[in-house]
């Protein structure tokens, strides 16, 4: 049985909760082209999602859904 993918961007998500900077950042790319780039704010305690298959940003409060997010982007 092959690995989760979705338990992978969660795992990676939740170590740029507890890391120490004021903002951390993420990318993710599908064989080698990077599909989009994830920053957590520790302030507003938020994800902003930068889609670059369409160069559009997105606000998130909730883990569950900026890892589906990821998980249809890199699909």
């Amino acid at each position: 049985m092959q690995s989760s993918r979705l338990e992978a961007i969660i795992t990676r998500l939740k170590a740029m909760l507890s890391d120490d900077s004021e903002i951390e950042v993420r990318r993710f790319e599908k064989e080698g082209v990077e599909k989009c780039i994830v920053r957590y704010n520790k302030e507003s305690e938020s994800f902003e999602l930068e889609d670059l298959t369409i160069n559009e940003t997105f606000q998130f409060d909730d883990i569950d859904l900026v890892a589906m997010e990821i998980y249809e982007l890199i699909q």
